[in-house]
């Protein structure tokens, strides 16, 4: 028995003498391999990801072609003079996507892309493509002609909803862009240059792009960081998570269809980064997942309920936001300030906090946490994961309405009313906000209801109040005191839209 273990022991010794020799000797024949040996030593011992499931399905474009081609329409619209400068601004700032217009005499033209979604008559497109027409006209794959109306609008996602008359339609069917994967085909489908059902491929190139190109402009002069502002709708920006693509997009794609191999629409095409007005590689289009929340909104409410998590955040995934707070990470949300009362304040959220992850999710930009928020409800619970004192920390947070309660309190009696009709609330602006205006007085659109006098002439949360019957508003109780010595029964209501452009519109008072 003493001999069976003593050999047993010597062969243990043994066995580790030389494991340990030939790690040594493998450590050193390590360091003199060269990279491709390297390499093929690697990828023998680690198998990767294995088969990565993508949502593109067969490389093979021709049959996704056929499907959604028939159900791709071409936008014309039509704007009066009055509006054009308006129109103007919207196309340079989307890179010129409307498409070719004619000269500034007259009734102007402009053109886009839109996709049936619904067999009678629901069409997807963008805001900037329908924005403020006067007349929208729709013409199908097959040549019929149609004048759309517009169900309703969401600048802060770009998108918009519009209808025909018209049932039998073909349709493309909504795909799921979260299992949208980097590298994958993609088929976008639109009217460049009024070339009607063109189709061009390429790859997704990117996810969760932020390209500040909806509502920019609205930064608070006096933070020493960029903040991107969740609960204040007077401040926040465009929600962006655009998916990037190589396939070429011009002007005219604008509201066309970003579909994968099977012919499932991913996304919204909605601009390009070019310098020239024209496709010089990169394009971007409104994740699907986020636009089935927004216009499901818009055909039921009419207008978008948007909940809030009530937290304004520096994105540490810019240097300079993350030098002004101090902070050595790269990654995630540094929460810099809280709403009184609103959702994260309330679920035990801090000032200090990063928030790290939305839905056990990484959060590496504003983007992955916007995108995720904008698809819920006021009043539906979103999970949070922050960084607090080197722990993490997971708190569930109740979304908030997107703006405060109608500020009409000291509104006396016999205005309480009629501002009640106009059926909008309003805030002091800023002085970064009278320098982007250019104003000395006004009060900026914080909230617009549907049914009242702003939303029937669709003038926007962001706009400015500049003047009430040719008298300077600068707060609520400026306009209460002229529609309280109101006599003629007429109110003329002065103002920019939030791009800058201007207007001044006359209400008949019942």
């Amino acid at each position: 028995m003493k001999k069976f273990g003593l050999t047993l022991l010597t062969a243990f010794v043994g066995g580790a003498m030389a494991l340990g020799v030939y790690k040594l000797a493998e450590n050193k024949y390590a360091d003199n391999m060269s990279i491709e040996d390297k390499q093929k030593v690697y990828f023998a011992s680690n198998k990767g990801t294995g088969n990565v499931v993508s949502s593109a399905g067969s490389v093979d474009f021709t049959q996704a072609a056929a499907e959604v081609t028939p159900a791709v329409v071409y936008i014309r619209t039509t704007y009066s003079d009055k509006s054009s400068g308006q129109q103007d601004q919207l196309e340079q700032m989307f890179g010129q996507m409307f498409g070719q217009r004619m000269r500034p005499q007259g009734p102007q033209m402009a053109s886009g892309s839109g996709v049936i979604i619904s067999p009678d008559g629901y069409i997807v497109t963008n805001n900037h493509v329908v924005a403020k027409a006067e007349k929208i006209q729709i013409v199908t794959n097959d040549h019929r002609q149609f004048e759309a109306k517009v169900i309703g609008t969401d600048p802060n996602t770009d998108l918009a909803l519009i209808k025909i008359d018209a049932t039998n339609l073909p349709i493309v069917k909504l795909g799921n862009s979260d299992a949208v994967r980097v590298g994958e085909w993609v088929l976008a489908v639109g009217n460049p240059f009024k070339l009607n059902s063109t189709v061009t491929a390429g790859i997704v190139s990117a996810k969760g792009r932020n390209i500040g190109i909806i509502g920019r402009g609205d930064e608070d002069d006096d933070n020493p960081f960029p903040v991107r502002q969740q609960e204040n709708p007077t401040l926040k920006k465009g929600i962006e998570s655009f998916i990037q693509t190589d396939a070429a997009i011009n002007p005219g794609n604008s509201g066309g269809a970003l579909v994968n191999t099977a012919g499932e629409l991913i996304g919204i095409n909605a601009a390009i980064a070019s310098h020239t007005g024209s496709y010089e590689g990169y394009g971007f289009a409104i994740p699907i997942n986020l636009a089935k929340k927004v216009l499901n909104d818009i055909k039921k409410f009419g207008a978008v309920k948007r909940g809030y998590i009530g937290v304004s955040f520096a994105d540490l995934s810019d240097p300079d936001a993350a030098k002004g707070v101090n902070s050595d990470k790269t990654n995630g949300l540094y929460v810099n300030s809280l709403v009184t009362g609103g959702g994260a304040e309330q679920a035990g959220i801090k000032t200090g906090d990063i928030i790290t992850k939305v839905e056990g999710n990484p959060v590496y930009e504003s983007s992955d946490l916007q995108e995720r928020v904008a698809r819920l409800q006021p009043g539906d619970k979103i999970n949070l994961t922050v960084l607090r004192n080197g722990s993490e920390k997971n708190f569930a947070v109740t979304l908030k309405a997107d703006a405060p309660a109608p500020r009409t309190a000291a509104v006396s009696k016999s205005a309480a009313e009629l501002f009640n009709k106009m059926g909008a609330s309003f805030q002091p602006l800023n002085q970064a906000q009278k320098a982007k205006f250019h104003v000395n007085s006004g009060v900026l659109v914080t909230q617009v209801r549907p049914g009242g006098i702003f939303d029937d002439t669709e003038i926007p949360v962001g706009s400015v109040i500049t003047s009430i019957n040719k008298q300077p508003i600068n707060s609520v109780a400026d306009m209460d005191k002229v529609i309280t010595s109101l006599r003629n029964g007429r109110l003329i209501i002065t103002g920019y839209y939030p791009d800058g452009g201007s207007f001044s519109n006359v209400f008949e008072v019942q």
